[in-house]
C-alpha cells in the first residue's frame, strides 16, 4: 500500500499499525516524468442534487474536467464545480459558488485554486497559487478590497477540490487510513481518511456499490471542523464520488450523484 501511495506522496497505513516511510525513488527514477493514470477524462461531467438541513434537495452542484492544458512549465486538468440553488431557494437566498484547480498531470498536486463566492450582493474571490518545491503558497482575498497573504504548507498538500479527485486515483482497500494536507480558504488543515466496506448507495441514477470514506478534518491546532463527513467512490473503474455528506455548523449538507457523463 505505502509503495503504491508514494508516488502520490499521500501517507498511508493498513489499519491501526505505525506508519512505514516510503521507499527511497532512485535518481534514474526519479528523472523519468511520466503523466499518471486517472480514472476521469476530459469533458467529465457529474451533476449532483444537494440537499441542506431541512430542504430535499436545495439546489445543484456540477463538477467538470474542462481540459487538459500546457500550465506552470507542465501541464495540468482544469477542474471546475459550481453550484446553484434550486429557483425556490434562490428566491430566499441569492447563491453562487464556484471553484476550480488546476491539476498537475505528472504530480497530481495543484497548481492554483480559486473559490468564488456571491451571497447577495457580496462577492468573494479567494485564490491560492502553490510552490510545492518551497513548501509554500500565495493566498490572495478579494472582496471589498484585496489581502494577500504568503504561508507554509506541508508537502503534497491540496486543494478542497483537486483532494476529491486525488482520492479517486488512490487504490485504497477496507481498513485503510490515509492522511491527507489540504489548505482551504487560506487555512491549513489535516484530513484524516478511513477507509470503510463497500456500501450500495442509493443514488438517482440508480443503487451503485461504494466504499464509504470517513474523513476528520482538523485544524493547526488539531481541532476537529465539521461532524460526520464522508464521501462515497464507486468500485468501478471510473470510481465516481457517488455521494458526500457533511454536518457543518451551518447546516447538514448531502450531495447525490444525479448524472455522470
Amino acid at each position: 500500500m505505502i509503495a503504491a501511495l508514494a508516488p502520490l506522496t499521500i501517507s498511508a497505513q493498513r489499519g491501526r499499525g505505525p506508519s512505514t516511510a516510503a521507499p527511497t525513488v532512485p535518481p534514474r527514477a526519479q528523472a523519468r516524468r511520466a503523466e499518471r493514470a486517472v480514472p476521469f477524462k476530459i469533458g467529465e461531467t457529474l451533476t449532483y442534487d444537494v440537499s441542506w438541513s431541512s430542504y430535499l434537495t436545495a439546489g445543484t452542484a456540477v463538477a467538470t474536467v474542462k481540459e487538459k492544458k500546457p500550465s506552470f512549465n507542465s501541464t495540468a486538468y482544469y477542474i471546475v464545480a459550481e453550484g446553484r440553488p434550486t429557483p425556490l431557494v434562490g428566491k430566499l437566498y441569492s447563491l453562487y459558488y464556484k471553484m476550480d484547480t488546476l491539476l498537475d498531470s505528472y504530480t497530481l498536486l495543484p497548481q492554483r485554486g480559486s473559490v468564488y463566492e456571491e451571497e447577495g450582493k457580496k462577492h468573494r474571490l479567494k485564490v491560492t497559487q502553490f510552490d510545492h518545491a518551497a513548501h509554500k503558497v500565495n493566498f490572495e482575498y478579494q472582496a471589498a478590497g484585496k489581502a494577500t497573504d504568503n504561508f507554509a504548507v506541508p508537502a503534497a498538500v491540496q486543494d478542497g477540490l483537486s483532494a476529491v479527485y486525488v482520492l479517486r486515483v488512490v487504490p485504497f482497500k477496507a481498513g485503510d487510513r490515509m492522511t491527507m494536507p489540504v489548505t482551504d480558504n487560506g487555512t491549513n488543515y489535516k484530513v484524516q481518511v478511513d477507509v470503510g466496506a463497500n456500501e450500495r448507495v442509493k443514488t438517482p441514477i440508480g443503487d451503485i456499490n461504494a466504499a464509504k470514506l470517513r474523513l476528520g478534518v482538523f485544524d493547526a491546532a488539531g481541532k476537529p471542523v465539521g461532524r460526520n463527513i464522508a464521501i462515497w467512490i464507486s468500485e468501478d473503474p471510473r470510481r465516481l464520488p457517488v455521494k458526500l455528506q457533511a454536518e457543518l455548523p451551518v447546516g447538514t449538507f448531502n450531495l447525490n450523484l444525479r448524472e455522470a457523463r
